[in-house]
C-alpha cells in the first residue's frame, strides 16, 4: 500500500502552513505596541528650574530615548536660572554625542537661559528663543566663595574680564563651572585662581560657539562681562538662529538649515514633524524631590533624631527604622549635591554631643553645644551659591530653635524631678504604715505598700495589728505598734 499522499499535495500543504504562519506573525507585529516614533517626529524635552542631578538624568535619558524611538530630532525647551557644573557638563556631553539634531528653544515668553542654560543653548545644533526671553549671565560662581567683586586692574595686567584693544577676548584654559552671573572674582580668592576659573569658563563657551558656527567673541561675553541679551539682541549678534513663538514655529523655521550632526552635514526637514513630549518618570520626580537641599536637610534631620530616639528608648523600632531610612536617603541626596564635609562633620559632632547629653547628663552644656554645632554645620553643609541649591536660612533657624526648645524642655523636667522628694525606695519606707499578716514571738510577716515583707518587732502582736515601719535592714522591716510613740525618721541602722 502507498502512503496515500502525492508530493504535489504535500508541497501545497506546506505552503499553506507557511502562509498561515506569516499571517499570524504579521498580526503579532500589528497588535503589539512599539515605542518607535515615525521618522518625521521630534521628541520634546523640558528643562525647567535649577539644573541638578535630577534634570541631568532626565535629559540624558531623553536623548537616549530619542535614538531608541527613532525620533528625527530633539527639542530642548529651556527655562532655567542656572545649575551645577557637573550636571551641566553631563547634559552638554550628551548633546554633543547625540546622533540626532538637538534644537535648543528658550521658552515660553518670560523664560531665561541664564548661566548653565546659556552653555546648553550654545551646545545645541539649532538655537531659538521666544519673544520676551533672555540668555546670558554665565560668569562662574566659585563654590564656597563669598560675594563676587570686581578686582582692580594692576599696571602690568589688564583688568580681568576686560577686552583687549582689538576686541579679541582671551580664551585660554578649559571651563570648570557653569555658575550664575556676577563679576569676576570672589572675596578672599587669589587673583591667579580667579584667572583660571574665568579663563576656563571662557574657553568652554568659545569652544561650544565655534563648534556650532556662532561668533565665539560674542558668546564669550556671557562669561567675561556677564552680559544678558534679549531674543532680538541675541539674534542680531548671531548667537541664536531664530525667534519663534512656539515649538511648531521653531520646526517650520528650522527646516532647510544645514547642521553638523556627529560629523555629518545634514539638512533639516522639520516643518512637517509631529511632536511628542518626553515626560519625566517617577524616579526623575523622586530624585528631583530629594536633591532639593531643603528636603535633603530635613531627611537628614529626621534620620538623626529618629536614631537618637531609638538609642535613648530601645525597642521602639519604628523610630529606628524610619530614622535609618531617612538618613540613608538624605545622605544619598547630599552625595549628589556639592557637599561641604566640614559642615557635615560639625553636624555629626553636634549629634554626638546631644546623644552624650542623653546618657551623661551635664545640665544642658553638651546638649546646647551640640545644637550650636548642628546649626553651624547646617549653614556650611551645601557648598555653593547657586540659586535653588542653598538651604533656606529660615529652615535652619527653625530647626535650630526647635532643637534648643526641646533641650530646654528636657532640662526643665529634669530639674523638677531632681527637686522632688524621694517617692520610692528604702528611704520612703521609713514611717510608712504596715499590718500584721502572721506573727510568732518577735518576728513575722507584714503587708506594706501592697507587698509582703519579713518583719521584726515587739512580741504579742496579732494578725491585723496596725504597725509603723521604723527601719529597713536588708529585706526585713523593723516595726512597732502604730501610735505607740513618734516614728523615728532616721536612717540609723538602715541599709539596702
Amino acid at each position: 500500500m502507498g502512503s496515500g499522499g502525492s508530493p504535489g499535495r504535500l508541497r501545497a500543504g506546506q505552503r499553506g502552513i507557511h502562509g498561515l504562519a506569516a499571517v499570524l506573525l504579521a498580526l503579532v507585529f500589528l497588535l503589539v505596541p512599539t515605542p518607535v516614533l515615525a521618522a518625521d517626529s521630534a521628541l520634546l524635552i523640558d528643562i525647567q528650574g535649577p539644573i541638578g542631578p535630577a534634570v541631568e538624568s532626565y535629559v540624558v535619558r531623553g536623548l537616549e530615548e530619542a535614538g531608541a524611538r527613532g525620533a528625527s530630532a530633539v527639542i530642548l525647551r529651556i527655562d532655567t536660572p542656572g545649575g551645577l557644573d557637573q550636571s551641566t557638563r553631563g547634559i552638554i556631553k550628551a548633546i554633543l554625542a547625540s546622533d540626532r539634531p538637538v534644537i535648543g528653544f528658550v521658552a515660553p515668553s518670560g523664560a531665561r537661559a541664564a548661566s548653565a542654560g546659556a552653555y546648553i543653548l550654545m551646545a545645541c545644533h539649532v538655537a531659538a528663543m521666544a519673544p520676551g526671553t533672555t540668555v546670558g549671565s554665565a560668569t562662574p560662581v566659585q563654590l564656597g566663595g563669598g560675594m563676587p567683586q570686581q578686582q582692580p586692574p594692576s599696571p602690568q595686567t589688564p583688568q580681568q574680564g576686560a577686552e583687549p584693544p582689538d576686541g579679541d577676548a582671551p580664551g585660554d584654559g578649559e571651563s570648570d563651572a557653569a555658575g550664575d552671573g556676577g563679576t569676576v572674582g570672589a572675596r578672599g580668592t587669589p587673583p591667579t585662581l580667579q584667572d583660571k576659573i574665568v579663563n576656563d569658563a571662557r574657553a568652554y563657551m568659545r569652544g561650544l560657539a565655534d563648534l556650532r558656527g556662532r561668533p565665539a567673541d560674542e558668546a564669550e561675553r556671557f562669561v567675561s562681562e556677564a552680559t544678558n541679551l534679549t531674543a532680538a539682541e541675541a539674534l542680531a549678534r548671531g548667537l541664536v538662529d531664530m525667534i519663534a513663538g512656539s515649538v511648531r514655529e521653531v520646526l517650520v523655521k528650522s527646516s532647510g538649515l544645514e547642521v553638523d550632526v556627529d560629523g555629518t552635514k545634514t539638512v533639516l526637514k522639520t516643518d512637517l514633524m509631529d511632536v511628542e513630549t518626553f515626560a519625566p518618570t517617577w524616579r526623575d520626580r523622586f530624585l528631583g524631590l530629594i536633591t532639593n537641599p531643603n528636603i535633603a536637610y530635613l531627611l537628614l534631620m529626621v534620620g538623626l533624631y529618629g536614631l537618637v530616639l531609638e538609642a535613648t528608648n530601645p525597642g521602639i523600632l519604628v523610630a529606628g527604622i524610619t530614622g535609618a531610612t531617612c538618613l540613608i536617603v538624605g545622605l544619598y541626596a547630599l552625595h549628589l549635591l556639592p557637599l561641604n564635609y566640614a559642615g557635615l562633620a560639625l553636624m555629626a559632632l553636634g549629634v554626638a554631643l546631644m546623644v552624650t547629653e542623653a546618657f551623661v547628663p551635664a545640665f544642658g552644656a553638651l546638649g546646647i553645644g551640640g545644637a550650636v554645632c548642628f546649626a553651624l554645620g547646617s549653614i556650611f553643609l551645601i557648598d555653593t551659591d547657586m540659586p535653588g541649591f542653598e538651604i533656606s536660612p529660615i529652615l535652619i533657624g527653625t530647626v535650630s530653635l526647635a532643637t534648643a526648645a526641646i533641650f530646654v524642655l528636657v532640662l526643665t523636667f529634669a530639674a523638677r524631678a531632681w527637686r522632688q522628694p524621694v517617692v520610692s525606695g528604702v528611704h520612703e519606707m521609713i514611717g510608712a504604715p504596715a499590718r500584721v499578716i502572721a506573727w510568732s514571738g518577735d518576728t513575722g510577716e507584714v503587708s506594706a505598700r501592697g507587698e509582703v515583707w519579713a518583719a521584726t518587732g515587739e512580741t504579742g502582736l496579732t494578725p491585723g495589728t496596725a504597725l509603723e515601719i521604723r527601719a529597713v535592714r536588708g529585706l526585713t522591716l523593723v516595726v512597732a505598734r502604730a501610735g505607740a510613740h513618734p516614728a523615728l525618721k532616721t536612717e540609723e541602722g538602715t541599709h539596702a
